[in-house]
């Protein structure tokens, strides 16, 4: 956004949009809008005890304690705490939780309720406003008319200012949590800002969520959370006596196949460019609002390619990753793909943003991702840097298999080297294949193909997953976790190793090699079910 994005900041704290956002003033809540993600109501209790827990870091409190007046553990919780994730679970605590979230509510208004530009952080607020207008009539039910005012006027301020300016990668979902907001509140006020934000949301919508489906970011957890809003948005309006705009349903259509698709054996999601797998129960609860089934209705979207056997699941990415605006929280891992074996994950797509950690071919040596740094990256955000490479994919059929043929040339300019992926699914057999090749191109052939060039195929490990290399060290066992059967990875590269994936998220299986660029490389590699004990040193996990 450059300077723009600087005067918008300015602009959003001033006194006089303060003002203006303020107006006209609702006059309470009209009706409770459901946000159908599960809520965990042990979580509430521990609140209620004195202790905040987010993604397994604990801020203790004590009983009736202040989290607004300490510092947390890290950024990611203090967000979680400014976007009042923990609201559903205290609600679901019984009374007194809904009183202690008042409470907290209340003293969170009293500290930061003018403006503070983390608090108010438009991705942070977002997620307040939808949290706050679905507690609003419970919270409400406790408080003082005076009380309630400030409630309902916070979050009508709050909802106003989402619909300012803002990344056209969060437009949807801060209209979408704005509109939710609008149809909670009662009177003028309430319906200006349902009518604003639905004009503002069916526009956001359409850059969104693409016409196949596919949310824009390419990550199949953003899609998820979208459906959830706009579900909580359709109900809502329905509660009111409307009819959510044809843009909102069949965004909700193509949201729910997305969701679908990527939802895996195990019923979690598939993981890709950094996104979250969720729980099997948090997926459940989106499609119990889907009437139209069970199994996704086709094997391709949104640049992803779905390939399943028997006891086998692989989902690859066959397209470039999302740029611009899009690609702030995207990784750059071109042909990554993520394996299911017996229902139980065994091989991620990557962890962190870039090629090093991902399950594809790296050549050379190159920065952990290629995004924007310094200055830019301030201006701009950390969106990926480096200019969008071809990817090609073709997808093949016949009795008994199935297979993929894959490109990327995101190695030509600088080593004149096209990064090939076949994937053949043995569906009889129960055997997933694969061949990753680095095939020269004319510039390879000239003198500048004549240098070594180091090339890196990885195998990222869910953690958990054992593994053991043979003697010969041409074979690993990897065993799942809590799996019983074991499953054998073949291949010919000249050196295997595994190795600590970045930051000790667990192990990534390491196969390397050297070769002239104008010669290319090939490895081959075969992933199987054990059906006889491999020897070797002991297993790692």
């Amino acid at each position: 956004m450059g300077g723009g994005r600087i005067l918008a900041e300015e602009w959003r704290s001033a006194a006089l949009n303060r003002w203006l956002t303020a107006r006209p003033r609702p006059t309470g809540f009209s009706l409770q809008p459901r946000d159908f993600r599960p809520a965990d109501a042990e979580a509430g209790r521990a609140i209620l005890a004195g202790a905040f827990v987010h993604d397994g870091v604990t801020l203790v409190v004590g009983v009736r304690g202040d989290p607004w007046d300490r510092p947390s553990p890290t950024k990611a919780f203090a967000e979680a705490l400014h976007r009042f994730d923990w609201l559903p679970d205290l609600i679901a605590a019984g009374p007194e939780g809904a009183a202690e979230a008042l409470r907290l509510v209340l003293d969170w208004r009293r500290v930061f309720g003018t403006w503070n530009a983390f608090s108010w952080a438009p991705e942070v607020m977002a997620r307040r406003v939808f949290n706050l207008a679905c507690a609003g009539p419970l919270l409400a039910a406790r408080a003082s008319e005076a009380e309630t005012a400030k409630i309902a006027g916070d979050l009508a301020r709050q909802a106003r200012d989402l619909l300012g300016p803002g990344s056209v990668a969060t437009a949807a979902e801060r209209a979408a949590c704005a509109a939710v907001a609008g149809a909670s509140l009662r009177g003028l006020a309430g319906k200006r800002l349902l009518d604003r934000a639905l004009g503002k949301l069916g526009r956001a919508l359409d850059l969104t969520v693409g016409a196949e489906g596919g949310h824009a970011s390419r990550r199949p957890d953003l899609a998820l959370e979208l459906l959830f809003d706009l579900q909580t948005l359709d109900e809502a309006m329905v509660q009111r006596g409307l009819a959510a705009p044809d843009g909102v349903q069949r965004a909700i259509d193509r949201l729910a196949a997305t969701v679908r698709f990527f939802t895996l054996a195990d019923g979690a999601l598939a993981a890709f460019h950094g996104g979250a797998a969720r729980s099997a129960s948090y997926v459940a609860a989106a499609r119990a609002q889907d009437e139209t089934g069970d199994r996704p209705a086709a094997n391709d979207l949104g640049g992803y390619q779905r390939l399943e056997a028997r006891t086998l699941e692989v989902v690859a990415d066959a397209a470039p990753p999302p740029r611009g605006a899009w690609s702030e929280r995207a990784c750059d891992q071109p042909l990554a793909m993520q394996v299911l074996v017996g229902g139980r994950r065994l091989i991620d797509a990557g962890a962190g943003r870039g090629i090093a950690s991902a399950c594809t071919v790296e050549v050379g040596e190159l920065p952990d991702a290629r995004v924007l740094r310094g200055f830019p990256a301030r201006v701009l955000g950390a969106r990926l840097a480096a200019p969008a490479a071809a990817v090609e994919a073709q997808r093949h059929e016949a009795p008994g298999a199935v297979w993929l043929d894959l490109a990327h040339h995101g190695w030509m300019a600088k080593h004149g080297l096209v990064h090939q992926r076949r994937l053949y699914l043995d569906t009889q057999a129960g055997e997933l294949r694969g061949e990753d090749r680095l095939t020269p191109t004319a510039r390879a052939q000239g003198p500048d193909g004549r240098h070594f060039v180091p090339y890196a195929l990885r195998f990222p490990l869910h953690p958990g997953v054992q593994a053991l290399v043979s003697q010969d060290r041409r074979s690993v066992l990897l065993r799942p976790i809590s799996g019983y059967e074991g499953w054998i990875l073949r291949n010919d590269a000249l050196d295997i190793a595994l190795e600590p994936l970045a930051g000790g998220r667990g192990l990534q299986l390491v196969l390397r090699g050297q070769r002239r660029a104008d010669s290319g490389a090939r490895v081959r590699w075969k992933l199987a079910p054990a059906r006889q004990q491999i020897d070797g040193p002991k297993a790692q996990a």
